[in-house]
């Protein structure tokens, strides 16, 4: 993650720290990966509580939301129209997506939340000789993935990151748009996932606008002939308004933490460890202050609270507040991930620990959903805003 912050830095001159200005050229914007982007609007009704107005969201990329804003009515610097997600305008998104970014789509999860299928976080592996691919196993089957990550130190080890839909095109796109919000569905035919992966997947994709929620909602099936694994997981960057990012507080309802090689590779070691007493101690109900500290980690044991998994980014400066809430009981870890001088903050349900196929696991389960022919899956987060 430390090379994507780098390009990150460069690609994002247009990002706001808090209220919604619309650039110009943002409105010409009508596509992007090829297929015509989304936007589901609504106008807030209540003058006293936050609610969400709109979501943007690109078919012609996987799915990817690249905005959510919320209106906060008359509460401080944060009132008014707020980006959700940090995200620059559309023209310079457009830029970015279908102008400077890699073959693999990189640049997809720099930005706004991109859905992460079929695994989230790193893949380790031996590496081809001309270093694009590696490959690794899975119950005695090769897989051959893009080696499109390396951290920035010398000796850092190409490594595969985030999937294999981050260009994809979605099929059967519909949108429904009332006075009290609307929703996107929309499926990804992923086969074998460009030749990467095993068996054949279909990916049915729902996100949903309400004044209160915004849902997100993937099922992946398996439409081939043999088993495959599968992990889901998706990379929203939440905004700070405020600018002040070190009095910003996070709560992680998680009792452990998977130890990792440093914050280069940022690779497992195969190790679990309790946060008590730890700077990863994020278990307090109001949160902790996240200081100066740098976080690229790995939460695990969750304590859910009524089927649900709840992270809370709270800006008090700002006035803001986000829940991000899983909803799905495959959800086995929480990757957060929080450079110190950036005003966002990404937080990662997914289904797996990184490196799920590594052997420094020792055979242990490693969150990675095993599909037989015709069986499905769910990953389901629902977003909050509130005012802390």
């Amino acid at each position: 993650m430390i090379q994507a912050l780098a390009l990150f830095s460069v690609a994002l001159p247009a990002l706001l720290a808090g209220v919604l200005i619309p650039a110009a050229g943002a409105q010409d914007v009508t596509e992007i990966g090829g297929e015509k982007i989304v936007t589901i609007t609504r106008t807030p009704v209540s003058t006293t509580k936050p609610e969400f107005t709109s979501i943007t969201i690109a078919p012609g990329r996987g799915m990817e939301v690249l905005q959510i804003t919320a209106h906060f009515p008359g509460m401080g610097p944060g009132k008014g129209d707020v980006n959700v997600l940090a995200s620059p305008d559309l023209a310079e998104i457009k830029k970015m997506l279908d102008v400077d970014d890699t073959a693999n789509g990189d640049l997809g999860y720099r930005l706004g939340s991109a859905f992460l299928v079929p695994y989230p976080n790193r893949i380790r592996g031996k590496l081809s000789a001309d270093g694009k691919t590696l490959t690794t196993e899975w119950n005695g089957h090769t897989l051959t993935l893009p080696a499109n990550n390396i951290g920035k130190l010398p000796g850092a080890e190409r490594h595969a990151m985030h999937g294999l839909i981050l260009k994809a095109k979605t099929d059967d796109v519909k949108v429904s748009n009332g006075t009290g919000g609307g929703q996107v569905t929309g499926v990804i035919h992923a086969g074998d996932f460009g030749g990467h992966w095993l068996s054949k997947t279909d990916l049915f994709i729902t996100i949903s606008l309400t004044a209160e929620n915004v849902d997100a909602t993937v099922e992946a099936k398996n439409v081939g002939g043999e088993d495959e694994p599968i992990a889901i997981g998706w990379h929203p960057y939440i905004n700070l308004p405020s600018g002040d990012r070190s009095q910003v507080r996070i709560h992680i309802p998680a009792d452990k933490l998977a130890e990792v090689d440093g914050y280069d590779n940022v690779f497992p070691t195969g190790k679990i460890v309790s946060v008590e007493g730890t700077r990863y101690d994020l278990r307090a109900p109001g949160g902790v202050a996240l200081r100066t500290n740098f976080f690229d980690d790995n939460w695990s044991h969750i304590d859910w609270q009524k089927g649900a998994a709840t992270v809370k980014v709270i800006d008090p400066a700002g006035h803001f507040g986000v829940d991000l809430i899983g909803l799905s009981p495959e959800i086995k870890t929480i990757q957060m991930y929080a450079p110190p001088d950036k005003q966002f903050v990404a937080i990662e349900h997914q289904f797996n620990f990184a490196d799920p196929f590594g052997k420094e696991w020792g055979g242990m389960n490693t969150g990675m959903v095993t599909l037989k022919p015709g069986e499905t899956t769910q990953w389901h987060v629902r977003l909050k805003v509130f005012v802390p």
